[in-house]
């Protein structure tokens, strides 16, 4: 009889794992970073810093996109300020494939693309925008959201916390609330949860050690972490009270997850990177420390698969 149970299994994974693997293989869905810098763009307005002439490529404000490849319907996470640029590609077909837009909080990088939703722009048709409590309300008590709610170029579901949010039989959305400046809303990250990888979109939050979670566990749970890298170090926001605008640096991210295997490392995307980011030069000393051991900055256009 255990020869006989032996016989079977091996004959189960011989024919079963080919077809898993090539179930897997053909995911037609991917995670496309729009931008990849802080609320205030690169250039960034009212600077005189050699950062922001020395770059000679416009960088958009950090914001991806969920694409099914197979029929283009796509999920906005965050809708920046440089939504215009960002969304060029999908051409006429925006009013049609995409379905909707998660929300990360009020900062004006995050949610002030919505602008270009109401009649003086697309003048989109009930566009599903989801939005945490605090957020929602944000959006139709003030002025110019409330519009877009008022003339249904938006409608607004509400997320709650932890809550799961199937938008097909294969994707599933996670909004997990973080510690950040909560002077409007509420702030979240995202956990993506696609046919075969899961994605941790966390683009602000004020520091590790003050969230409820172990961001350690939670890139052990995932397949990418596009974490917020807004500074490398406190050198470069010398000049402002860093109470008033509190991140993890870059330097203090590392050591916290250097203790963790490499393989672990390799899916950390630094990401929401300030003007002044030496991350944003693969010329620097910075970029390439940051590369040597193991982890990546992320780049507009990349295209995770799902």
């Amino acid at each position: 009889m255990i020869e006989l149970n032996n016989r079977i299994y091996f004959i189960l994974f011989v024919f079963l794992f080919p077809l898993i693997a090539i179930s897997q293989s053909k995911s037609t869905y991917s995670l496309k970073i729009l931008g990849v810098v802080q609320d205030g763009g690169l250039p960034h307005l009212g600077s005189n810093k050699v950062c922001c002439n020395e770059h000679e490529k416009k960088r958009y404000v950090t914001s991806v996109m969920l694409i099914n490849n197979e029929n283009n319907e796509s999920y906005l996470f965050d809708a920046s300020p440089d939504i215009n640029e960002q969304l060029n590609f999908m051409g006429p077909r925006i009013k049609k494939d995409l379905k909707g837009i998660f929300l990360t909080h009020a900062h004006i990088g995050h949610y002030t693309g919505l602008m270009y939703f109401g009649r003086e722009a697309l003048n989109s048709k009930s566009i599903n925008v989801y939005a945490m409590p605090r957020m929602k309300k944000f959006l139709e008590e003030n002025g110019p959201w409330s519009q877009l709610v008022s003339l249904k170029n938006i409608s607004i579901t509400q997320l709650n916390k932890n809550s799961n949010i199937a938008i097909d039989s294969k994707v599933s959305i996670q909004p997990i609330e973080v510690p950040h400046r909560a002077e409007f809303s509420e702030t979240v990250g995202y956990k993506i949860y696609g046919p075969n990888k899961t994605v941790l979109f966390i683009p602000d939050i004020d520091k590790w050690y003050l969230w409820e979670k172990s961001i350690v566990n939670e890139i052990k749970q995932v397949d990418y972490a596009l974490i917020d890298a807004t500074f490398y170090d406190s050198s470069e926001v010398n000049y402002r009270d860093l109470s008033e605008i509190p991140h993890p640096f870059v330097v203090e991210s590392m050591q916290l997850f250097d203790s963790i295997r490499l393989k672990e490392r390799n899916k950390i995307f630094f990401i929401h990177l300030n003007h002044t980011n030496p991350l944003l030069n693969k010329e620097s000393e910075q970029y390439k420390y940051v590369i040597d051991k193991g982890y990546n900055v992320a780049e507009e256009g990349l295209d995770l698969k799902l």
